[in-house]
């Protein structure tokens, strides 16, 4: 019989409507986790949301006249393998801009 190595691991998972502000947060979250001398897997970038609001521009009138809005979701994933104490207690101070959406796996 062979012994089963387990690892433990942390699966963060950013979420933004601004890909500009995902990227900040995620360069600051795998900086704080290679510091710690934790392996990092990612960022792995998942597909966008993409979803499209249709609305008339007239209240009455005009069918024809139509303008359409959308929003985009951006995503990433990033894996943290044996992390340490240390990795949890900086990741749980880290200071993330407003409209970005972080979820912790452990």
């Amino acid at each position: 019989m062979s012994a089963k190595k387990t690892t433990t691991k942390i699966r963060i998972s950013v979420k933004s409507f601004d890909h500009r502000l995902l990227d900040d947060a995620v360069k600051k979250i795998v900086m704080i986790a290679s510091d710690s001398w934790a392996k990092v897997v990612g960022p792995i970038p998942l597909p966008t949301k993409i979803e499209k609001i249709t609305v008339n521009r007239s209240t009455f009138v005009n069918k024809d006249a139509r303008e359409q809005f959308e929003i985009r979701r951006h995503r990433r994933l990033i894996d943290i393998l044996e992390p340490s104490a240390k990795t949890m207690e900086l990741l749980q101070d880290i200071s993330i801009p407003n409209g970005v959406g972080i979820e912790i796996k452990a």
